[in-house]
């Protein structure tokens, strides 16, 4: 047997020595080279890479791996490598309880070969595989578990040792403190971005919000068609304007201004054009208002103005302004259209001290305005108390109706050649119980208001129906003409409740409903289907106070229609008005080419019917001939007439 030498043995272990000096004392500048190099660096990705690639060297592995426990705490994630494969693997991420990570997570102590000896013989089965091939130690940080640094495969094909567990640990020990504060710099830029995102995800909540606020403001307090201020807002401004006068001892004026006649130009325009009109109507009246005035809108063609600071001198100017302003021609569709106002004024503290005082009195102005058909109206405290009444319009209509107060008036008109009475027109008459005699203006108009107007019409037409068999038995053979509203008419049931009360062709043949000239503006197809169909069933159409409307000729021409009547405004001072005399020959003449009669209202002297013969007028109807009366009149001045 071949015996070393003592002396060469000793040799051979201070080499040893020497050698294991010289790696211990590189693992330590390792160690310590990797800790000046994390300690003060805050960025995460460049951490976990110096970590790996000093790993590897440190404990000899073919990989290094370093798996990160994801926020949701249910799976981890492979956030570096160095060595083989690593491409393949990190980014990936794995369930928390999956493989040998899984295992160091719940036991919160490292892998390696030694292990196994720990396990039961289930778990030794499981695990053998991985033992010396890998070691994974845990990244435990001050507050919380990190994740772990995994070595696979040592390289030169050997195994893993105890002293590579030691060191992989003492490593993991220096670095997860760096680990954590560069995963904490990492949460906090996350968090200051989600923040940032966040802030301007509110900034632009804010603005929307914002927007939305404006919006329903606008909803809320402002006309959605013209944009002035609605019922609410001017409710609020009014209080307060009140407020401050009180305070002040200042007045303020209250100006309602109603469109005339706006629904039958609504109807003969069309709503879309009758809006532009509205829109064009209270631009004009903005172009003249102070910074503290306020112009709101109260209903369809119903406006307020509400004036600080002014006296009843200075509110009379404005409102004639207001009324120049707005009689100006308005443009539609290449056409000019002219529209008037009636304005009710009430003033603060003369005519009331509160704003459903102050309103109601304007109301009242209003009405007494187009009453009398005058421009503008101031509330006079001693003469208009009784006018109030007119609020009750609604109630009183309805009572009119229960109680039969509207009653037909029948007018004659005569065929000028023959000086006979061919036919009558049917004129609507109401005497209130209190008020006494309602202008048929006033209540014609109301009926149209409160969607009244067709009961109405109906009762007409039944009266008219009665008194037709009544006279026709009394061998008198007359029509009977009937003013029918465009509302009315432009009903899609109006047919229907027509048939169901003139069946008879011997009584419709005798029916002339009097239509608008405006209402020839309205939808041309409708309104042509339903004429035509009136005449089909005998009822004669005449288109009323023609002269003073918008007819196309093209389209009069076209219509089912068969007279014209002439506008009384032509025809009572026509001796002494050439242009009247050339308009109403002009008309007569157009009529006759179309194949129409024509009918001249308002003929009040002999003159003037002579002259209307002479021109070539068939019928005439004026208080020459007869003012309107009751029908029992009426019966009596048939059997005496001539």
């Amino acid at each position: 047997m071949f015996n070393v030498p003592q002396n060469s043995k000793n040799t051979s272990n201070v080499i040893d020595f020497r050698k294991e000096l010289k790696d211990r004392e590189s693992e330590i500048e390792l160690l310590q080279d990797t800790f000046r190099l994390i300690a003060s660096e805050l960025n995460l990705e460049r951490v976990f890479d110096t970590v790996a690639k000093r790993a590897i060297h440190l404990v000899h592995a073919e990989t290094l791996l370093i798996p990160i426990l994801d926020n949701n705490n249910e799976t981890y994630t492979y956030r570096a490598g160095a060595g083989k494969n690593t491409d393949e693997i990190v980014g990936e991420s794995l369930p928390l309880d999956f493989g040998v990570c899984g295992w160091v997570w719940k036991n919160k102590k490292a892998w390696w070969r030694g292990v196994l000896n720990e396990l039961n013989e289930t778990e030794r089965n499981q695990w053998e595989k991985e033992a010396g091939t890998l070691i994974l130690v845990p990244l435990q940080g001050r507050k919380h578990f990190l994740g772990g640094i995994a070595a696979i495969n040592k390289q030169d094909g050997l195994e893993f040792t105890q002293r590579d567990l030691n060191m992989l640990t003492m490593f993991a020990g220096i670095v997860s403190i760096a680990i954590e504060n560069a995963l904490a710099v990492k949460e906090l830029e996350e968090t200051q971005s989600a923040l940032i995102t966040h802030k301007h995800r509110l900034e632009r909540l804010n603005k929307q919000y914002s927007e939305s606020n404006k919006k329903v403001e606008q909803l809320t307090l402002y006309d959605p068609l013209t944009g002035i201020p609605n019922r609410t807002l001017l409710r609020d401004r009014i209080n307060r304007q009140l407020s401050l006068s009180s305070i002040d001892k200042a007045g303020i004026s209250f100006l309602l201004i109603d469109i005339n006649n706006f629904k039958s130009i609504n109807d003969a325009l069309g709503h879309d054009k009758g809006d532009q009109i509205l829109i064009e109507f209270c631009n004009r009246i903005k172009k003249h208002l102070k910074p503290d005035e306020t112009l709101g809108r109260l209903g369809s063609d119903e406006f307020i103005l509400l004036l600080p600071k002014t006296s009843e001198e200075e509110t009379i100017s404005r409102a004639n302004n207001i009324l120049n302003e707005i009689k100006s021609a308005y443009i539609i569709n290449n056409k000019e259209f002219n529209i008037d106002a009636c304005i009710g004024i009430s003033h603060y503290p003369e005519h009331g001290e509160d704003r459903e005082t102050l309103l109601r009195h304007a109301d009242i102005a209003l009405n007494i305005a187009k009453e009398r058909h005058s421009k503008f109206h101031i509330f006079n405290n001693k003469e208009d108390e009784t006018d109030e009444s007119q609020l009750n319009m609604a109630i009183d209509l309805n009572h009119a109706f229960e109680k039969q107060q509207f009653k037909l008036y029948y007018q004659p008109k005569i065929d000028i050649k023959t000086d006979t009475i061919i036919s009558t027109e049917a004129l609507g008459r109401w005497t209130h119980p209190e008020r006494g005699v309602i202008s048929p203006v006033i209540f014609i108009e109301a009926l149209e208001q409160y969607n009244l107007i067709d009961k109405y019409t109906y009762e007409a037409i039944d009266t008219a129906v009665k008194n037709i068999h009544k006279w026709s038995k009394e061998g008198h053979n007359l029509k009977i003409a009937i003013n029918i509203s465009s509302q009315t008419l432009m009903n899609p049931d109006f047919i229907k409740h027509v048939q169901s009360r003139v069946s008879d062709f011997s009584i419709s043949r005798r029916l002339i409903f009097e239509i608008t000239e405006s209402l020839f503006l309205s939808d041309h197809d409708y309104i042509f289907d339903t004429l035509t169909r009136l005449r089909s069933i005998g009822i004669e159409l005449s288109i009323d106070d023609f002269g003073t409307g918008y007819s196309s000729l093209s389209r009069l021409k076209k219509l089912p229609v068969n007279e014209l009547k002439i506008d009384q405004s032509f025809i009572r001072d026509m001796m002494a008005n050439l242009d009247d005399q050339i308009i109403v020959k002009s008309i007569i003449d157009l009529a006759h080419n179309l194949g129409l009669s024509v009918v001249a209202e308002g003929v009040e002297t002999k003159e003037i019917l002579n002259h209307l013969n002479r021109l070539g007028c068939d019928i005439a109807q004026g208080y020459l001939i007869a003012k309107p009366m009751p029908a029992k009149e009426f019966e009596v001045f048939l059997n005496t007439y001539k």
